[in-house]
């Protein structure tokens, strides 16, 4: 099929106009690789404490680990299905938050908008919590400096971030590593010997779906990022709707193929092999590498899982000050003025950088890793409950408007997937902790709401998660 360019802008030759864009179509390929392994970086680290979190809620029985794990990549799926839909529909990125306050008006996109909020922290606090539980499994004498450590790994990418973004290049080869030494230790763990570790149990048959259930939504965990496509594509100013959508919907599938596969590769060889509950030392990732692949592949693996988790910890630093600038107040080009927080937050370095945002998420992902000692299995149970907030508004919008156009096939998918999805939150939010996380969401959420009533409810709000993304 031949790619009709659009005309030349005015004051450009229409033979430099025909030769940029036919480098740019040249470019495409790269272009989408950097884009869709820069953003599954968050989804894919996941794997790092997401199975060893379903398989403690299971209480080591790791023969009901996969069926639990296949319930979650499943969960996943039909999530992306969904979002699938939620691209096609804004091309232009948005999300959630443009979602929900074009069906239910603009006021509603702050709950999206509060619950990206905690995510972006918590993506911090536990990729760094467990960055540093990846560097401890290694060197198991840096144990007693476990939170020390996760506050360090957090300053250094607070730090890296003040500079200026690391770079969609980079967190895509951080990805694309991960992934190819991920596939060597799965071969390799398919000669090693059975030798059980770690703590496991053996449950009656009797309780075995209940058990499913009840376990099956802490692993959600592995959900957050899957949604990122969907804001991310904003980034991408070089392409028109068409390219932009193309390249959300080709990341969602590839994020579903590789996260699945790695999850379920990964779980599978650990009941194989027989890995349990680890050490409070090490994590159930870093035995199954052990013992599917010894010596140096090892040290390799632990390595660039900690690096991976810290690009994703990375990400969160770029998309969390970045959404608080784009809803800093501010001259729009037509010249009227946006935004509701005060002017502070939208304050840049030589970089780009929005310095002070960077310095608030930094101060309080601190405060939630000193919270939870460090520990990286705790904040799990807290991780899922504001993604999916996020999730529940932009199924309940996107059912709004498959019923509203009479696409009913659409609006049934749509409801199962919030259906689906209510029911995780509800069974997280059941274990008392987590509600936390639903509290300082809709906090967030009413806070800005009042200080929007206060400026005079200026529009644009829903178009701030797909805004910040450009910035």
């Amino acid at each position: 099929m031949k790619i009709t360019p659009p005309p030349a802008p005015a004051g450009l030759s229409d033979a430099a106009h025909q030769a940029g864009w036919r480098a740019l179509l040249h470019a495409r390929p790269v272009l989408l690789v950097a884009f869709a392994f820069a953003v599954m970086a968050d989804p894919v680290s996941s794997v790092a404490y997401a199975i060893e979190a379903a398989l403690r809620a299971l209480h080591g029985d790791l023969g009901l680990l996969l069926p639990t794990m296949g319930l979650v990549v499943g969960l996943i799926a039909l999530v992306i299905v969904n979002y699938h839909q939620l691209v096609a529909r804004y091309p232009q990125g948005g999300g959630a938050a443009a979602a929900a306050g074009e069906a239910f008006g603009e006021a509603w996109a702050f709950v999206p908008i509060g619950a990206l909020i905690v995510d972006f922290v918590l993506t911090i606090a536990i990729s760094s919590a467990a960055g540093a539980s990846a560097i401890i499994a290694y060197l198991p004498a840096a144990a007693p400096w476990r939170i020390p450590l996760a506050l360090a790994l957090t300053a250094l990418v607070a730090g890296m971030t003040w500079f200026g973004h690391l770079g969609r290049a980079v967190f895509a080869l951080m990805t694309l590593a991960f992934i190819a030494v991920t596939a060597a230790v799965l071969t390799g763990g398919l000669t090693a010997p059975v030798h059980p570790t770690g703590t496991i149990t053996h449950s009656t048959g009797h309780w075995a779906p209940l058990a499913v259930a009840v376990a099956f939504p802490v692993a959600m965990a592995l959900a957050t990022g899957v949604e990122a496509p969907s804001s991310a594509i904003a980034q991408l100013g070089q392409l028109d709707d068409a390219g932009r959508r193309r390249f959300g919907r080709i990341t969602l599938w590839l994020t579903l193929l590789l996260v699945g596969g790695i999850t379920l590769g990964l779980t599978a060889e650990a009941v194989h092999l027989k890995i349990g509950i680890p050490r409070p030392d090490s994590t159930q990732i870093a035995d199954l590498a052990d013992h599917a692949a010894p010596g140096a592949l090892y040290g390799v693996f632990q390595l660039l899982t900690a690096l991976l988790l810290l690009s994703a910890a990375s990400s969160s630093f770029a998309a969390g000050p970045g959404l608080l600038k784009a809803l800093a107040r501010h001259h729009r080009p037509d010249g009227h003025q946006a935004g509701i927080l005060p002017a502070v937050w939208g304050r840049t370095n030589s970089h780009h950088t929005p310095y002070w945002g960077v310095v608030l998420f930094l101060a309080v992902s601190g405060v939630v890793i000193v919270a939870a000692g460090g520990d990286d299995q705790r904040l799990v149970l807290f991780y899922a409950v504001s993604v999916f907030m996020a999730f529940i508004a932009g199924l309940v919008a996107m059912t709004r408007f498959s019923l509203r156009e009479g696409k009913f096939g659409h609006a049934t998918v749509n409801l199962i997937g919030a259906l689906a999805v209510g029911f995780v939150l509800l069974v997280n939010l059941s274990r008392g902790e987590p509600i936390a996380s639903l509290v300082a969401a809709l906090a967030i959420a009413v806070l800005l709401y009042r200080m929007w009533v206060k400026a005079g409810r200026p529009r644009g709000i829903r178009d701030a998660a797909a805004e910040a993304e450009t910035g």
